[in-house]
């Protein structure tokens, strides 16, 4: 029999999955644009060009690329490719439509990227990023406007513990050269993403990993990761700290000389989310002032924050941090059908109900009474109405509210109101 499960590290998303992900996605949209970010999207799919080159060896390893088609599908050649992430996309949007963007422009991109990338728990080979960039300064007060973002999204999502990490990418190399020892540009390249790691394979899989690839020897990888040291006083990062002070940013920021971000395109501050009991992060970025000029042909400043949504949604689900009403039903009401007869009746309240602003699913079958509660009770939904003989000759509606078990019998006009008005004072509480 053929396998129905979908490919590794993609997944099938059933309703309630999609309504955890678009309370995310609210909340993240809404506070990207009170911070004056502006919405963007671009092809799932670029010229392979456009993203080879720009995340280093082993993220041109992780490029999932696409074959090129009909009279030269035998050649076995590559001429697209699924985009990686949503920075070089930008890139290349930026130096498309330079003329055309303000002088300072400010975006945020909601889209999935693909990664061909071995699946683990949190990690896998689709999933969303949700990202914020800034185009055109090099002023602090831009990164220190995404921190602030980021941490108000993830407070108003119920994150208490967070930390975002900072370094900056020029204090690496001196890092490598007097603390491991490791000067050579390529050897220093293949050390950062060794680096990159480390929270993911702790301290011992780092020195293994360095002496493996024989960068260092296992005596120098330990006295490197063992010496600490504050943030130089020379850097911009004592600048950034100070500029979060009276944000959402404030007490979230963190020195950490040893985070790297594997991408070879940052050049300046680098940024990642920590929280305890997470091998990963919830998301990262930094500054990236030559991407642009790659396919503009100068340079153009630019920093940028990326959140991990199916990492926010995994952490939320684990420690049931998503608000009650976000796992109810899809619908407000559900209306019953008394016998066959009654079904247009039914489809008219339906109707009636929906116009009044009330989300309706209707039981599509004459059943008895009991059955249909049971299924309205299966799939959450918190009011069935009901109109028997009795009902239909009054001119009015039963409506059951199934949390608490009190019916009551009402004017059909009133029904509407009546839903939206216990509803809303019920999750009211919850939310």
């Amino acid at each position: 029999m053929q396998s129905t499960k979908p490919p590794g590290g993609t997944r099938d998303f059933l309703p309630d999955e999609i309504r955890r992900r678009e309370y995310v996605i609210r909340i993240v949209r809404s506070v990207y644009e009170r911070y004056g970010f502006e919405p963007l999207e671009t092809p799932a799919f670029e010229n392979i060009e456009t993203l080879l080159g720009k995340y280093g060896d082993e993220g041109n390893r992780l490029i999932f690329k696409i074959l090129k088609r009909g009279e030269h599908e035998g050649t076995g050649e590559a001429d697209l490719a699924l985009r990686y992430d949503l920075t070089v996309p930008l890139a290349r949007v930026v130096a498309q439509y330079r003329n055309e963007l303000p002088k300072f422009f400010k975006r945020y991109q909601i889209q999935p990227v693909w990664r061909a990338d071995r699946p683990a728990k949190g990690r896998f080979r689709e999933f969303f990023q949700c990202d914020i960039d800034s185009i055109g300064s090099t002023s602090p007060v831009v990164e220190v406007e995404q921190l602030a973002a980021v941490s108000e999204v993830l407070t108003t999502l119920g994150f208490g513990d967070f930390r975002i990490r900072i370094n900056h990418r020029q204090l690496l190399p001196v890092l490598l050269t007097e603390r491991f020892h490791i000067s050579e540009a390529q050897a220093q390249a293949q050390a950062l993403i060794i680096l990159d790691k480390l929270d993911k394979i702790g301290r011992d899989g780092v020195v293994k990993e360095l002496v493996e690839k024989g960068l260092t020897t296992a005596e120098r990888a330990r006295e490197g990761l063992n010496a600490a040291g504050p943030a130089p006083a020379d850097s911009v990062i004592p600048e950034i700290f100070s500029l979060c002070h009276g944000t959402p940013a404030e007490g979230k920021v963190v020195f950490d000389q040893f985070l790297a971000r594997g991408l070879s395109y940052y050049t300046g501050a680098i940024m990642e989310i920590s929280v305890p009991d997470l091998a990963g992060s919830l998301g990262g970025g930094g500054r990236y002032d030559n991407l642009v000029g790659m396919f503009l042909g100068r340079d153009v400043p630019a920093c940028g924050f990326s959140l991990g949504l199916e990492r926010i949604i995994v952490v939320m689900t684990e420690r049931g941090m998503f608000p009650a009403h976000v796992a109810s039903s899809h619908a407000d009401a559900m209306v019953t059908i008394w016998n066959d007869q009654s079904r247009g009746d039914a489809l008219a309240l339906a109707g009636e109900l929906r116009r009044g602003g009330v989300r309706v699913d209707v039981y599509p079958e004459a059943d008895k009474l009991g059955k249909q509660f049971k299924y309205a009770a299966s799939r959450n939904v918190p009011f069935v109405t009901i109109v028997g003989d009795d009902e239909k000759a009054n001119g009015t509606v039963s409506v059951k509210d199934m949390r608490s078990g009190e019916q009551q019998t009402m004017p059909r006009a009133d029904v509407a109101a009546y839903i939206l008005r216990t509803r809303t004072s019920s999750t009211s509480g919850t939310s």
